[in-house]
Order: structure tokens, then C-alpha cells, then sequence
């Protein structure tokens, strides 16, 4: 019976090892490279090696992006003992270049290009040597992995770097396909993936296609500068309205989501650190102090606002290698944009919408007032001048006997001693001032 169990256990085991490892994994690297893909690229990775997979195949279609998406995608695909395979399909520019060179094979279709790697600002114009350094130093230091050519992969960046047959010290290096097969940074020139599976010996695995979930779209949407902005405008524009209203209502629920979904998203980007979410938790609970806690606005308030601004500002800044004062101006625009679009829609707000019609369906528009024979309170008026005692200790405030009934009051700042005589000084509305009679 034991040797019998044994044997269904190891079927078992083999089985599910046959069947784990015939599974070839395939993901998408097109358009352009943002932060929101590399989490993408990540749980790919994560969900293949968790199935034991023989490969994973990344089909790449690539101008570029940004560059610190492309290092964290390129640190994920490095980081894993999986057989990666890049699949240029027409072409890898950039930071796409990056990626490939990353992955410990590469297969490139006939017509299809890699290279062009050098760092640009956002209108294009080529960034100084110091960020030209660490792009040189990444993409050498990932063709080494590999066992690719360093020299021409710090040509890919570098116009003076000489690369003997392919270009001078006044171009960029891109190879075509043919090329990059000649001087080894390609391994081989197939037309599709099912040469590639043929190539690699795949042909009777499991091919597993893994797209972006709605999370991950989500992700990148709200990551979208535009969408942000968005978000902080409303998240300025509901904190400001809770300023100036008492209590909290809509706008201050509306500003908090917004926010939190700006931070989550930056987060799950790794724009945003720790400690950027609690500098916001922290401004936003010293605004929640003097919205509730203390009167009137003062330090508390202004501290709150300087700390949310604070956050955002660096939350937009991320962690990019290449920031320089061009990315920071983009951030102070960003952000000064969606300031004042709060401002201007608090003010026309506050100014036209008590006039409007649908306002006006929300409010009581009619008045009770006193000449028409309506009031709130006892008038208290008669009492000025009225003489009294005093039936408690007043300092300042107490209750007096006046006019044979008992009434609160308040001294103008002195201490009068129960059963002295009083005299009313003031009435400013439900407040009695009095005065020891001397």
C-alpha cells in the first residue's frame, strides 16, 4: 500500500512539473514606455517564474519613453533566471533599445531596427553629459549581462564613440536587423513567432498571452499628465471650498479621493514615497485642525497647505535620474495650473452661483424680519441702564438679579463679588454688560 502511494505521488509531482514547465509566457512592450508599464512587465515576470515557465517572450515595438521606466522594466527582466526572449517587431529605439538588450536573447524581424538611445529632454534636444554618463554606463553595463558588444551598445548613446565598420564619430549608432545579427547584439532574424518557437525548440508549449488588467490601465490612466492635473485641481479646489465653509460636506470628500487617487497611483508608479504620503497625511490633518479645532486660520492651516503642496510637488517629480530644471518647471507648471483653476472656480463660484436658478432651489429665498414682526430672540434692549444685583460671583460672566428677573451677564473685565449692586452698561444683542455700581 506505501509503495503504491508513493508511485501516485510521484505521478503526481511529475505531471504537474511536465505541465508547469511547457508554458511560454508573452507580453507586450508597445508604444510608449511610461511608468505604468513596468508594473505590467513585473507581475508577467512574477506570474511566470510562480509557473515554472521555460520562457517568457516580449514582443517589442518601441520609440522610447522615459528612461526610468524603461530601468525599472529592465531591472525586472534582468532580476529573473527565466529565459527572456525580445522579440523586435519593427523596431527598438530608445529606451526600448535598453529593454531588448536587457532580455538574454534577442530575434529581430527582417526590416526592424535597435539603437538611438541617447537622452533627450522633453522637446527633444539632447540632455548634458552627466545624464548622457548614466545612460552610457546602463546600457554597456546590461549588454556585458548578456554577452552583447559594449562598445556598441555606448554607441547606441554616444555619437563619438567609434564603433570600426558601422559608424563614425559624428552618428548615433542604429543597426538594421541584418546588422545587429552581424555584430552580435541579435541572435537571430526570424520573420514571426512561430519561427521563434521553432528557434527556441517551443513548438509544444503552452503559449500564455498576458495583456495589462483593468488595474493596471487604471494605473497608467490616472498617471496620464493630464488626468493628474485634474485630480489636483479638484483636490485644491474641494479643501479651499471646506476653508470657507463651516464644517465638512461634498467638495472636502470629492478633494480627499482625488487625492488619494493621485498619491496611490504615483505610489504603485514609485513616483511617490512614503514619506511623500505622509507629508499629505500630515498637511491634511493640520488643515482638519483648523477647519474643526481652532478658530479663524492661522499657522496650523498655513503649515497643512505648504506640507500638501509639498507632497504633490515631489510626488510629481518622482524619483527620475535624468531631473534637471526642466522637469521641475514642468512639475511647478503642473501644479501652479491646477492652483489657480481652483482659485478661479472658488471665485466664480462664490460670485455667481447664489444668483443661479438651481442654487436658488436649494435655499429658503424669503426673510423673517424684525419690522415685519418676526424675531429669534428676546429683545433685550430695555434692560440699558437698569440697575440690579448680583446673585453670582461675576468673573467676568454670571447670572443678576434685574428688574426683579434673573439674567445672564458679562462684566467689561472686572471682578464684582456676588450681592453687590450692578448696573447694565451695554446690550449687544443676547450679551448684558454691567458694571459695579460705585
Amino acid at each position: 500500500m506505501k509503495t503504491i502511494l508513493q508511485l501516485v505521488l510521484f505521478v503526481v509531482i511529475f505531471t504537474s512539473s511536465i505541465l508547469s514547465q511547457n508554458k511560454v509566457y508573452y507580453a507586450y512592450i508597445e508604444g510608449d514606455i511610461d511608468l505604468g508599464l513596468a508594473p505590467y512587465i513585473s507581475r508577467v515576470i512574477a506570474d511566470a517564474e510562480k509557473n515554472n515557465a521555460q520562457a517568457i517572450i516580449f514582443k517589442i515595438n518601441t520609440f522610447g519613453g522615459r528612461v526610468d521606466a524603461a530601468t525599472q522594466i529592465k531591472d525586472a527582466i534582468i532580476g529573473t533566471d527565466l529565459l527572456t526572449i525580445a522579440f523586435i517587431n519593427n523596431r527598438a529605439i530608445s529606451a526600448g533599445a535598453l529593454i531588448a538588450l536587457s532580455c538574454k536573447k534577442i530575434i529581430m524581424v527582417p526590416g526592424s531596427s535597435i539603437g538611438a538611445a541617447t537622452v533627450v529632454d522633453q522637446q527633444g534636444e539632447k540632455v548634458g553629459e552627466k545624464y548622457q554618463s548614466y545612460m552610457r554606463s546602463e546600457m554597456r553595463s546590461t549588454a556585458e549581462k548578456n554577452g552583447r558588444r559594449v562598445d556598441i551598445a555606448e554607441g547606441m548613446v554616444d555619437e563619438r564613440v567609434v564603433v570600426a565598420g558601422i559608424d563614425d564619430s559624428t552618428k548615433l549608432i542604429t543597426l538594421t536587423s541584418a546588422e545587429a545579427l552581424k555584430y552580435g547584439i541579435a541572435d537571430s532574424v526570424l520573420k514571426n513567432i512561430d519561427e521563434v518557437y521553432a528557434y527556441f525548440n517551443l513548438g509544444d508549449s503552452e503559449k500564455i498571452i498576458q495583456e495589462s488588467n483593468w488595474a493596471e490601465d487604471v494605473v497608467r490612466f490616472l498617471n496620464n499628465p493630464i488626468v493628474s492635473s485634474i485630480l489636483i485641481m479638484i483636490g485644491f479646489f474641494g479643501l479651499m471650498a471646506e476653508i470657507k465653509s463651516p464644517g465638512w460636506g461634498l467638495p472636502g470628500t470629492a478633494a480627499i479621493i482625488c487625492l488619494a487617487l493621485f498619491f496611490g497611483s504615483s505610489y504603485i508608479l514609485q513616483l511617490a514615497s512614503i514619506i511623500e504620503i505622509l507629508m499629505f497625511v500630515a498637511g491634511l490633518g493640520l488643515l482638519l485642525l483648523e477647519i474643526f479645532v481652532i478658530p479663524g486660520f492661522g499657522v496650523a492651516g498655513i503649515s497643512g497647505i505648504i506640507l500638501i503642496l509639498a507632497s504633490i510637488f515631489f510626488s510629481l517629480i518622482g524619483a527620475d535620474p535624468f531631473l534637471d530644471m526642466n522637469s521641475v518647471a514642468t512639475a511647478l507648471i503642473q501644479l501652479s495650473i491646477a492652483l489657480l483653476v481652483s482659485l478661479i472656480l472658488i471665485f466664480v463660484l462664490a460670485k455667481f452661483l447664489p444668483n443661479s436658478n438651481v442654487f436658488k432651489k436649494f435655499i429658503l429665498s424669503e426673510e423673517e424680519k424684525a419690522d415685519a414682526g418676526y424675531t429669534s430672540r428676546t429683545n433685550l434692549s430695555d434692560l440699558l441702564g437698569a440697575e440690579g444685583i448680583a446673585l453670582t460671583t461675576l468673573r467676568p460672566a454670571g447670572t443678576a438679579e434685574i428688574n426683579g428677573k434673573r439674567v445672564d451677564v458679562v462684566t467689561d473685565s472686572e471682578y464684582i463679588e456676588n450681592g453687590k449692586p450692578i448696573v447694565v452698561n451695554a446690550v449687544e444683542g443676547m450679551r448684558v454688560v454691567v458694571r459695579e455700581k460705585k
